[in-house]
């Protein structure tokens, strides 16, 4: 093991990048200079979708700033509101997969306009103020 310490930050970064987030994480822990290639912006943007740049341009509110690519993942992490409210985006926290939860005005139903087969009833706790009823 103390012959890894030996090896330069940027390279056991770069070993890092091609684990997961959890791994990381986890590897944070073995020494300072994991610690310090853990938190590298370059392990981190790895992690992160090929297209989060248009991700976060999508957001309905913006993210502030975020001091690191670790620290944008994390707020990811989270699910936030993009496409005018209409879809909220996260990452999967230990695996960086992405999950979208679309809201039911936006599917496509067969008579959804139509009394007699769907009614649309408020529930304002609901993540989208509104469900379904058939």
């Amino acid at each position: 093991m103390e012959f890894i310490n030996l090896l330069p930050e940027n390279c056991i970064a770069h070993i890092l990048s091609l684990t997961t987030p959890r791994d990381v994480c986890r590897s944070s822990i073995v020494s300072p200079i994991f610690r310090l290639a853990a938190d590298s912006n370059v392990v981190w943007e790895k992690f992160l979708p090929l297209d989060y740049r248009d991700i976060i341009s999508r957001l309905c509110s913006p993210v502030a700033s975020y001091s690191s690519m670790k620290e944008l993942y994390f707020h990811l992490c989270n699910p936030v509101r993009i496409d005018d409210g209409k879809m909220t985006f996260s990452l999967e926290k230990s695996s960086g997969k992405k999950c979208y939860m679309i809201s039911p005005t936006e599917l496509s139903i067969t008579w959804d306009n139509e009394p007699m087969h769907w009614t649309w009833k408020s529930i304002p706790q609901s993540r989208y103020n509104f469900y379904i009823c058939t």
